[in-house]
């Protein structure tokens, strides 16, 4: 998808949210005013209905006036034909009384306690009961004369009429010549004429039919649902008159007793009540509106909710209609902002695909001077130095693909084992000597740690390791390795880190050099340096030997003139022939090869045994040894007769340097885990630039030397893990400094 479209598509977007929200807010708007204009509406018409129910209170009064005279003469004319005496009166007498005087229902009272009960009643279901209307009478007549009467009327509904099913009205009469209270009722079928007089409702049909959307108005009566004292009623008798007089006017046809008593309480007290609910599969809007005047009632009042439903449809449609339109037109608009903003921009993405592909000499025509043009300015000047940079590049690649190919080159045809393994043991990297030296492939050997290191020689691998890693440098050192075959070869390897361009340690490279053909030659060169020390020695042994011999020689001819067996004598030729067999034997060392068989010495015994067989060369040359071994333990691990030739070399060469003679200091010291060999003369001394020189093969000042003592000396002792040192001056003498690792007890195991 190209960026014109994400971005017309972003635009578009963005604008649909916004179209959303406004249509989500007009809807909350629009319900929340018109439940505001509905409620201020259903406000006003119960306004209304309250002026016009009170514009009609005169003339409701006026009947009321009308029906009060007429049951006082109703209530006086009953007095007259019943019986004064509670217990004479019979209910056929009052029903007699009733039809005669025009009345719905007539009963009588009496006082029981603090309540009047109705004692006997033309309708059976009252009897037992008390009165409700006796609680809100109000005093209409009152005779002061010598027969004392008293006339009440009932005033539980406003003072006006109602509809003719539920108008009625209740009165009460007493006198002197009397024990009871007569209680007349006229109901709603005898006051329709008096209804017609009023015409309380008329008004009522013409409102509903001006406004469709009323479906019923209705008074309200609050003494039937008003909470007061507890009214010891039959619930039949009090549902009944919850049912058919509820209201003064009106109808109540959508009604929910219940629900509309809790509201017309809370509507007395002052708070207009707004229901939205369903009545009759009927969605309406119902509210209680209390009106002072002319008595405190409640009028109801409810609407049909669906035309104000189709409104807000309508209105919805509308939004949705123009929100569709706007959003249309949006889309247009972006895909041709976007096309006409992104036009410099494909331009640029030209340049930078010939870029790409490598063709820097094109540019871009730059016409504009906004935040594009200078891109496209910073894109010419990049493309004209990344073809600078380039032809740099070029050069560079190519000299370092050179310098790669002369060091792979160097790498693969070098005689030296090379591999490269990470900090987990894992062989990355290995040239063909490698391959060649331990038998392993490029393929078997990468990305696996392979067994070169034998199993005893592990810990010392580590510590080699632990070494590189803490930094510190080491020299190549001579080991053992093992080939792919099991085969062990005496190896030089050389170890060295790689580390990143941070300085964190991230492989290890290796290179080995088999010591196999090198170590035959040290052999072949330690025989050489043998058989030149022994001819050397030759003249010394002789010299050593004839003493003895003549010393024998002596003595036998003395025994052979004597013909005596002179054990002394006896005694000294044994010893010396002893020492014969002494110089001989340690002549026969150096004239045989010995196996290498590492065993414990005394480095001190060792340099005595080398002092008496040189002690005869010694004196020739008027040369005397001075030995200082001291008293601590100096017992080392090496193979004797190899350090033995190395004492030899050694001390013939401070012989050879002191042709005047001179004193020779031999010293032996335990220091820490080392025992230092200290060989000191008197000779001529060595100039400073040769001393490095010493070691190198054939490289000596002698005419009839080869070179080679040294070198062979520095191999024995770094076989042996020591060290080989050497200090000189012209004209002082020379120092030969020796140090060789003390040997270590091995703890013995316990025996289970």
């Amino acid at each position: 998808m190209s960026v014109k479209i994400k971005l017309s598509l972003m635009i578009s977007l963005i604008v649909f949210v916004l179209l959303l929200l406004n249509l989500i807010l007009n809807e909350y708007s629009t319900r929340v005013n018109l439940r505001s204009d509905v409620e201020r509406n259903m406000v006003a018409i119960s306004r209304q209905v309250a002026a016009d129910v009170t514009q009609n209170t005169s003339e409701n009064e006026f009947v009321q006036s009308v029906l009060i005279d007429k049951l006082s003469m109703a209530s006086y004319s009953a007095s007259q034909q019943l019986p004064a005496a509670l217990e004479e009166v019979t209910r056929a007498q009052l029903e007699l009384v009733a039809s005669r005087v025009g009345l719905s229902r007539l009963s009588v009272m009496q006082k029981r306690g603090d309540e009047y009960v109705i004692v006997r009643s033309t309708d059976s279901r009252e009897e037992g009961t008390i009165s409700l209307s006796w609680r809100q009478r109000t005093l209409v007549r009152e005779d002061r004369s010598d027969k004392h009467y008293r006339f009440w009327a009932a005033q539980d509904s406003p003072n006006f009429s109602g509809s003719a099913a539920m108008l009625g009205q209740e009165t009460f009469y007493t006198d002197d010549g009397h024990d009871y209270v007569i209680r007349c009722y006229l109901d709603s079928e005898r006051l329709n004429d008096y209804q017609k007089m009023a015409h309380t409702t008329s008004f009522l049909e013409d409102m509903k039919a001006g406004n469709p959307t009323i479906l019923e108005i209705t008074g309200f009566n609050p003494s039937l649902f008003q909470q007061g004292a507890e009214i010891r009623i039959p619930s039949i008798i009090r549902s009944k008159e919850l049912a058919e007089r509820p209201v003064p006017f009106g109808t109540y046809e959508y009604r929910s007793l219940e629900q509309d008593a809790a509201d017309v309480q809370a509507a007395l007290k002052g708070k207009h009540v707004f229901r939205y609910t369903a009545i009759h599969h009927r969605a309406i809007i119902k509210s209680f509106i209390l009106i002072q005047q002319p008595k405190p009632y409640v009028i109801g009042l409810v609407l049909d909710k669906k035309p104000l439903m189709r409104l807000m449809d309508e209105q919805r449609s509308n939004q949705l209609c123009i929100s569709a339109v706007l959003l249309c037109i949006v889309v247009v608009c972006s895909y041709g902002l976007s096309n006409m903003l992104l036009r410099p921009v494909r331009t640029i993405l030209w340049k930078v695909n010939e870029v790409s592909v490598g063709r820097f000499d094109s540019s871009i025509e730059v016409k504009r001077k906004d935040e594009l043009g200078q891109l496209a300015q910073r894109v010419n000047a990049m493309s004209k130095n990344l073809g600078i940079y380039m032809t740099k590049l070029r050069a560079a690649f190519e000299e370092n693909r050179s310098m790669k190919e002369y060091l792979e080159s160097f790498i693969n045809h070098t005689t030296d084992a090379i591999h490269v393994v990470d900090l987990d043991g894992r062989i990355t990297q290995v040239n063909r000597a490698f391959e060649e030296m331990f038998g392993y492939t490029t393929e078997e050997a990468v990305g696996q740690a392979l067994p070169l290191v034998p199993e005893a020689l592990k810990d010392e691998e580590q510590q080699t390791v632990e070494q590189l890693k803490s930094g510190k440098p080491l020299p190549a050192r001579e080991t053992t390795r093992v080939t792919k075959r099991g085969e062990r070869i005496a190896v030089s390897v050389t170890t060295s880190p790689i580390h990143d361009r941070h300085g964190n340690l991230r492989a290890i490279a290796s290179i080995t050099r088999d010591m196999t053909s090198r170590n035959e030659m040290d052999e072949l060169l330690r025989r050489s340096e043998k058989l030149t020390t022994v001819g050397q020695l030759a003249a010394g042994v002789a010299h050593e030997i004839r003493n003895p011999l003549t010393t024998l020689r002596g003595f036998l001819q003395l025994q052979q003139e004597t013909r005596k067996l002179n054990e002394r004598h006896v005694d000294l030729m044994l010893s010396e022939l002893d020492r014969i067999n002494l110089i001989v034997g340690e002549f026969l060392i150096l004239a045989k090869p010995q196996a290498t068989r590492f065993e414990v010495k005394d480095v001190r015994f060792t340099l005595g045994d080398v002092i008496s067989l040189l002690d005869s060369q010694a004196h020739l040359c008027n040369v005397i040894f001075v030995t200082d071994f001291g008293q601590d333990d100096c017992r080392i691990s090496c193979e004797e007769n190899q350090l033995k030739q190395v004492f030899i070399n050694v001390l013939k060469n401070a012989i050879e340097a002191m042709p005047q003679g001179g004193e020779i200091a031999v010293n032996v010291r335990h220091e820490d885990t080392f025992v230092r060999i200290s060989i000191t003369d008197q000779g001529i001394g060595i100039p400073e630039e040769k001393i490095a020189k010493l070691g190198d093969p054939f490289y000596t000042d002698k005419d009839a030397g080869t070179g080679l003592g040294i070198m062979v000396s520095q191999r024995i002792i770094q076989s042996h893990q020591g060290h080989f040192e050497i200090k000189s001056k012209v004209n002082v003498g020379t120092t030969v400094l020796i140090s060789l690792p003390l040997y270590k007890d091995e703890p013995k195991n316990p025996i289970s």
